[in-house]
């Protein structure tokens, strides 16, 4: 089937109200379910083709969250589509107000490579809560995660509910230039204003899963060697390849060198004396990333790893020191396993700072005061994000997910999924009896009692 015909199909079916009734959602929901539990070695072996991924990995940071995203859309599913009655004003009496959601319709899904199974399905699964079809576009750069998404989807629901379309740029381009009722996309900025520029020719509602340079405020008063623990599993988790990775650290002058130590203690412990002849750490996802990153490297002093294998295309896990905010490692997100450490005199000083830049997809603090948590999270703006933790703010279905600004707009996981892909309808049910207030001829007297009645 050609684009133009699965849409055209979509819309077909999607018009005959299949998907309006929860029961079929929820049918659907499982169904995916059982098919992930049924392809589960399929796409652990595609994420350690494309990426080498561990099983461990990849279960953890993609299946697993596939799995809770799904469990608790059949969960809440009854909760979050019942119509909801609002209050009326005594103006409008007699009258009740209801909000009905519904789905937008048919919507696309375009999902990155990082983590091509979790940032294709947990977004699927929203859209099938919320009663929409979809077309789903997994990139190019994870062709074997790609393939077994194909077979997985292709095998378990016809094309006229939810369809693959596999690709690269050319495909890209041949889906924004159909109408749909909603696009979801996560990548890069540069894509993504690509997409919303698409979007804007249809004046179609969009998510941009986006990025940014992420930074971490370690206090003075923070646990160091948890700070290290968490930091380290956060940042070399995938190779750096997270949208939500630690991007730099900013930590006070005099404790620099005692986090460092630690985290080298920690980076070998995770990853062994000699990183790239073990096979814990993922690879980075091709030869142009590589090569960026490995520019990179240049930038400040490296205090450890810095190692490099152009064959296999990975690099060690490394921390840099003495770098400057003009050098190219601060000029972009790095998303790769390079974590620069800058120091900061001030909290305030360092607050002020990053409130002129880019609001970034996450924001990490390690502290032991409410006071300052209290002070951080309220001076700057970011995605999402933990407080003496990294990256397990993804974990938890009940927090949204999303960027601010250049980071992103819109956000999903749990009932925030939901409502992404749900438009709310508003009714107002009016009673029989009716008033002459609105009704002309207009008088000083009927002004007067409008007034007192929309108070």
């Amino acid at each position: 089937m050609s684009v133009n015909d699965i849409i055209a199909a979509q819309r077909r079916y999607f018009n005959s109200g299949a998907t309006r009734n929860t029961d079929f959602r929820r049918r659907m929901l499982a169904r995916l379910e059982e098919a992930v539990r049924r392809h589960e070695a399929e796409l652990l072996a595609a994420l350690k083709t494309d990426l080498n991924k561990t099983v461990f990995e990849g279960y953890e940071t993609e299946l697993a969250l596939v799995l809770s995203e799904l469990g608790e859309a059949r969960r809440g599913l009854d909760r979050w589509s019942r119509p909801r009655r609002v209050p009326t004003p005594l103006s409008q009496f007699p009258s009740r107000g209801f909000v009905y959601p519904e789905p937008y319709g048919t919507a696309l899904i375009m999902s990155p490579w990082n983590y091509p199974v979790q940032l294709t399905l947990c977004p699927l699964a929203a859209a099938m809560a919320a009663g929409c079809t979809a077309v789903v576009k997994p990139s190019a750069y994870a062709p074997a995660a790609s393939a077994a998404l194909a077979r997985l989807l292709g095998e378990t629901f016809s094309r006229h509910y939810i369809a693959v379309v596999e690709g690269g740029r050319e495909e890209n381009a041949a889906l924004l230039d159909q109408k749909f009722d909603y696009i979801f996309f996560t990548g890069s900025p540069q894509v993504g204003r690509t997409v919303m520029t698409a979007a804007a020719r249809h004046l179609t509602p969009v998510t941009l899963e986006l990025g940014g340079k992420s930074p971490v405020i370690v206090a003075p008063d923070a646990d160091l060697d948890l700070t290290a623990k968490r930091l380290v599993w956060g940042k070399f988790l995938n190779a750096g390849q997270t949208c939500v990775a630690p991007d730099h650290v900013w930590v006070r002058p005099e404790q620099r060198d005692a986090l460092v130590e630690r985290m080298g203690r920690y980076i070998g412990r995770f990853y062994g004396p000699a990183p790239l002849e073990g096979e814990d750490l993922p690879r980075i996802v091709n030869r142009k990333h590589y090569d960026r990153l490995c520019a990179l490297l240049s930038s400040g002093r490296t205090a450890l790893g810095g190692q490099t294998d152009p064959d296999r295309l990975r690099i060690a896990p490394t921390v840099l020191v003495d770098v400057s905010e003009d050098e190219p490692v601060m000029g972009e997100e790095i998303f790769g396993p390079i974590l620069p450490v800058l120091t900061y005199d001030d909290l305030d000083g360092l607050l002020s700072h990053l409130q002129e830049r880019p609001s970034p997809l996450a924001l990490y603090l390690f502290t032991r005061s409410r006071e300052t948590e209290r002070r951080v999270l309220g001076a700057l703006r970011f995605g999402g994000g933990c407080v003496n933790d990294a990256v397990v703010h993804l974990a938890v279905s009940g927090l949204p997910f999303g960027g601010v600004g250049e980071s992103g707009m819109g956000a999903y996981h749990g009932k925030a999924g939901f409502d992404t892909f749900t438009h709310c309808k508003s009714v107002l049910r009016r009673g029989r009896l009716d008033f002459p207030l609105r009704y002309p001829p207009c008088d000083d007297r009927k002004i007067g009692l409008l007034k007192k009645l929309m108070r």
